[in-house]
């Protein structure tokens, strides 16, 4: 059977940069198996199936993949499903308002609105389904500086130390003290598991304050190998998660903050995430991701 398939570029507004994304329209009837074989074929960092909704006042409902298992839920395939679904579904309609798609994952049903920009790349943006919380202890500094190439000295500044969080997929974020330092982190694999073994898959965020654009607040590198991703341009989820470790390691006054989060340099695809924060009586009350999507091409794999 001959399936459409799309890829797009996420969080960029130029095409060949950001994350590349896979989109399978028709995943009716592919088993587990069948659609995990299929991520492992794209070999990108996730592959996304949509079928048709459990419930038929939403959009889609999605299955999202790496190339070696399935996530509950993952940003960069969300934003770039819903902007592909606004794309084939409703051009007309987002060229003159922004549309609301509602997607179901695994970790429930995520609204995405959709925004045409005359002259640039679509962009979407969804509320967080479920907000941060601390999911565990990280491993010592030490540890984690050996399994990625790092010294000691350079992981931590200011309040921000490792620890672990999770919006649905879980993250040791580590705070490398320059860009320069994170620039030059190799995940060593012999010492991965003293550093990150306790957790099940090992996914990684380092993050600095130092940036290479003046409007972003982080930047950023991703490794998740227990995932099958030795590095990622740009990972919604862990931005995310990301929202619990500003809330436990920065003063943020009551209301609203966007903060830009950008990643992918090293990997020379830039990417750039947005950040939303809504605080109210010191507490986060909600979050939302948002970044831009291009469709890059198109076709047919007969599976």
């Amino acid at each position: 059977m001959k399936r459409q398939f799309y890829t797009l570029d996420v969080f960029t507004d130029t095409p060949l940069a950001g994350n590349p994304l896979a989109v399978v329209r028709d995943g009716e009837g592919l088993d587990d198996a069948r659609m995990q074989a299929i991520a492992r074929e794209f070999n990108l960092s996730e592959t996304i199936f949509l079928l048709p909704p459990k419930d038929p006042v939403n959009t889609a409902r999605a299955r999202i993949f790496t190339p070696s298992r399935e996530l509950p839920f993952a940003g960069h395939p969300t934003i770039g499903a819903a902007v592909l679904i606004g794309l084939l579904d409703a051009p007309d309609v987002i060229r003159a308002q922004d549309i609301l798609i509602v997607i179901e994952e695994e970790i429930g049903d995520i609204s995405c609105t959709v925004s045409h920009r005359k002259g640039r790349a679509p962009r979407a943006h969804f509320t967080l389904p479920r907000l941060p919380q601390l999911a565990g202890m990280s491993g010592e500094s030490l540890a984690i500086a050996l399994a990625l190439g790092l010294d000691e000295e350079d992981i931590g500044f200011d309040n921000h130390a490792p620890c672990i969080f999770s919006a649905g997929n879980a993250f040791c974020f580590v705070p490398v003290a320059t860009r320069a330092a994170i620039a030059r982190a190799r995940p060593d694999l012999s010492a991965w598991p003293q550093a990150f073994g306790h957790m099940e898959r090992g996914a990684t965020f380092l993050y600095t304050r130092q940036c290479v654009h003046e409007g972003s607040d982080f930047h950023a590198r991703m490794f998740a190998p227990g995932l099958g991703v030795t590095e990622d341009p740009a990972t919604g989820s862990a931005v995310a998660a990301f929202a619990g470790v500003i809330m436990q390691s920065e003063t943020m006054r009551d209301g609203s903050h966007v903060l830009m989060v950008e990643q992918g340099f090293e990997m020379g695809r830039p990417s750039f995430i947005s950040l939303g924060l809504e605080v109210a009586g010191g507490r986060l009350m909600e979050a939302s991701i948002g970044g831009s999507a291009i469709l890059l091409q198109q076709g047919t794999i007969d599976i």
